[in-house]
């Protein structure tokens, strides 16, 4: 059916349109209505339920929180129930350990006052907040589609069509999706959004930046036993399993409840095709400082997602006609300190006052520059400019003099305030990778099921889910592309840097196919990044699909 034929959308009109349900949306949502309660607010969550797709380590620092809602710790529900109380940081090795003295740590990199959380429970929390204010909250619906006016200017957001079949025409389930459309519309999809991606281009908001640098971080949740849980322990390590020139690190968290989140990062600019990350992850459980900690525990839940490592000079300009860019959408990950959900909430916080200052002076669908103009003075700017020549220094000189450089740097930006340049990032993570050729087969161990583990029981237990009759949401931009250099020059590294198994290559009639399960899609959009010749584009399945993080 083609779009002439369609039923005409439903439309609803607010104030301000928020996409994402994550601390910058819900976050903006309640600045806004604080700021002025009459205004309508309605945030789309793409996710069965809010925090649905929310997954982070996490250590949050309270700065954000603190300030949208100054009275937070005499509210008997907030999920912030574990207070840090030691901090370590581990170099391995393959057989050992060292763990760095605390003194040597730049003051930033100190977690004491910081809390250890489910950040998905975090915004289940928000979310109850900004309900109370008379924000309007639609989980399960997926913003597909930017919506202009006559001058070019983002008049709101359609949502996805529901009930349209794998060959693209509508089902006995066929709904037509609707446009929401607001005086604003604040783009908090997290990590590589397809709205955001679209309105980057259109809008050349990448224009004079540092390309964005990505990170893929995959989680476990697990149930340890009583004397293996160090309630309020924060352990981040770096080294092994990972060679001296891919850059990544990992960490242990311990919540509440005997409960330990186990994480490992890759940096996506790694060159070797070979390299898996998830088997590295898998890996890095097995080492003697690491396995005891599980030993006589069950994993919980497992999913991924992918990580803005770019920081300061890659950060997009944030404003266009009509909207802004706000928290992960924006890159505003501190990389160093493993940290941007208080960041998120300060974007969020800062385009709603500028957002509700220009409605209340009788503006509409206009560019609100003033965001754009005073993000860098703010706490943001301060957070990440300190820290803005790390991820450039790791990549250059590899993991063991890369970090001994960038905690120099910061040790300078500590003491006289900034560093006397900045550096740039160079190539963007797709361009990074190298041919197969030049680089040897990695043999990974296989997993025991007790301690390490493969994929597609992992996936399960994300509680992933997608209709298997819809259009697939990975689209290929070019299938002979794909197999030509995909496969044929870089050794299809596709089939390794999911960490959901979404991507196979199968021999058939002596032919290689590029098969794509995109049920098992946790949405962490590494493939969008990592693709060699950016020929996948991830787009929003039907809305309340994919992951279901329960305590993430």
């Amino acid at each position: 059916m083609s779009e002439m034929e369609l039923p005409e959308r439903e439309s609803m009109e607010f104030d301000v349109v928020i996409v994402g349900a994550g601390p910058a949306g819900l976050s903006a949502a309640i600045r806004l209505k604080q700021v002025n309660p009459d205004l309508t607010v309605v945030v789309l969550e793409k996710g069965a339920e809010v925090g649905a797709h929310i997954l982070s380590g996490a250590v949050v620092d309270p700065i954000g929180i603190d300030k949208l809602l100054p009275g937070w710790r005499e509210d008997s529900e907030h999920p912030f129930n574990t207070e840090v109380t030691a901090d370590h940081f581990l170099l391995l090795g393959p057989a050992g350990s060292i763990r760095l003295p605390n003194v040597m740590m730049p003051p930033l990199m100190n977690n004491h006052g910081n809390y250890i959380v489910s950040l998905g429970n975090v915004c289940r929390w928000l979310a109850t907040k900004a309900e109370e204010l008379g924000v309007e909250i639609y989980p399960g619906f997926a913003a597909t589609e930017v919506l202009y006016d006559e001058n070019g200017a983002v008049r709101g957001v359609a949502t996805g069509d529901m009930g349209i079949g794998r060959d693209g025409e509508p089902t006995s389930a066929y709904a037509r999706g609707m446009e929401l459309l607001g005086k604003y519309t604040l783009i908090g999809e997290g990590v590589r959004g397809s709205l955001a991606k679209q309105l980057i281009a259109k809008f050349k908001l990448d224009e004079g930046r540092e390309p964005q640098k990505f990170g893929i971080g995959i989680k476990e949740l697990w149930q340890v036993k009583p004397e293996n849980h160090k309630p309020g322990l924060v352990q981040h390590s770096f080294g092994w399993p990972l060679d001296m020139r891919t850059g990544g690190g990992s960490f242990l968290y311990h919540l509440e409840d005997n409960q330990v989140a186990v994480g490992f990062v890759l940096h996506l600019n790694y060159k070797n095709p070979w390299i898996y990350p998830f088997e590295e992850f898998q890996r890095f459980k097995t080492h003697p400082a690491i396995r005891g900690t599980f030993a006589g525990g069950k994993r919980l839940s497992y999913g991924a997602r992918a990580i803005t490592e770019g920081g300061y000079q890659s950060v997009p300009k944030l404003t266009f006609p009509g909207g802004s860019l706000i928290g992960c959408s924006a890159g505003f990950v501190n990389v160093p300190r493993i940290k941007g959900s208080h960041n998120a909430v300060l974007s969020g916080m800062l385009a709603a006052e500028k957002i509700a200052a220009a409605i209340e002076a009788g503006r509409a669908n206009d560019e609100v520059i003033e965001i754009e103009n005073e993000w860098r003075s703010t706490d943001i700017g301060k957070d990440l400019k300190r820290v803005r020549n790390v991820k450039p220094l790791w990549s250059k000189f590899g993991t063991y003099i890369g970090i001994a450089l960038g905690g120099l740097d910061m040790w300078v930006n500590q003491i006289f305030g900034t560093s006397f340049f900045t550096l740039k990032h160079g190539k963007t993570d797709a361009a990074s990778l190298e041919p197969a050729a030049n680089y040897k087969k990695i043999d990974y161990p296989k997993p025991d099921g007790v301690l390490t583990f493969d994929r597609l029981s992992s996936v399960y237990l994300s509680n992933t889910n997608h209709e298997e009759d819809q259009p697939i949401h990975l689209q290929v931009k070019d299938a002979a592309l794909q197999v030509k250099s995909e496969l044929g020059v870089y050794g299809g590294p596709s089939a390794r840097y999911c960490p959901a198994g979404v991507y196979e290559w199968v021999e058939k009639d002596g032919n290689e196919i590029f098969v794509i399960n995109a049920q098992n899609c946790v949405h962490c959009k590494t493939c969008d990044i990592k693709d060699p010749n950016q020929n996948i584009n991830w787009v929003p399945p039907q809305g309340g699909e994919g992951p279901v993080y329960p305590n993430m």
